[in-house]
């Protein structure tokens, strides 16, 4: 199954640029949410050099999980990190967390369509918070502003990074998010603006500013 770009921009169209619009007015929280996981493990990079270079690699893999919610409008992040799995019980969790952040507004969450977060009890306890699910057309990434965030922390943590022990990686992965809201990653906040790229089968790219 691949992309259906006319999903996508019907998606765009009647649910997420009138939320946006909710949102931008403060009559409602927007929050685009995923979680992604970090390995401690060889990363592929480019790494330009005039010799051949080679970076060390942590023996073994472990693994950081970071469930996320981006704001639409102030872009403030919001994480509840672990180091198991991310399980329907931890989908539950986080929507609770999310509630008592932002309780004086309605939530609209933009999510993907991973199991874990598309079964009826994730719904279930949404509708007891009160919260409005806004679930992605399949394979839509370009869609979900977190995967910036995503791939931002992939740079600024794993590029080219070696680290000597999973207390010493977990500590980088927590500490990036710790100060995420600062005033020092003012790019990311460009870098979450509300536009969205669509990729025709031509190849062809078409921006769209809500």
């Amino acid at each position: 199954m691949k992309a259906d770009t006319e999903k996508q921009k019907q998606f765009l169209d009647e649910m997420l640029t009138p939320a946006i619009e909710k949102a931008q007015k403060g009559e409602i929280e927007l929050l685009f949410c995923d979680a992604a996981h970090f390995t401690l493990s060889a990363f592929l990079c480019m790494v330009w050099s005039q010799v051949r270079t080679f970076l060390r690699t942590s023996h073994g893999r472990n693994r950081i999980n970071v469930p996320g919610a981006v704001n639409a409008i102030s872009k403030e992040v919001t994480t509840l990190i672990n180091t198991t799995y991310i399980t329907t019980g931890t989908v539950m969790d986080f929507p609770v967390q999310l509630k008592g952040k932002y309780a004086l507004n309605p939530i609209f969450l933009v999510l993907d369509n991973a199991k874990y977060q598309h079964c009826d009890a994730v719904k279930k306890k949404a509708e007891e918070l009160g919260i409005t699910l806004l679930f992605l057309p399949p394979y839509a990434p370009n869609l979900n502003i977190i995967e910036r965030l995503w791939k931002f922390t992939k740079k600024q943590i794993l590029y080219a990074k070696y680290y000597d022990s999973p207390d010493r990686f977990h500590l980088a992965i927590r500490g990036f998010f710790d100060t995420i809201n600062d005033t020092s990653h003012n790019n990311l906040h460009k870098l979450l603006s509300l536009n969205f790229q669509f990729f025709e089968q031509q190849n062809i790219s078409q921006n769209y500013t809500a």
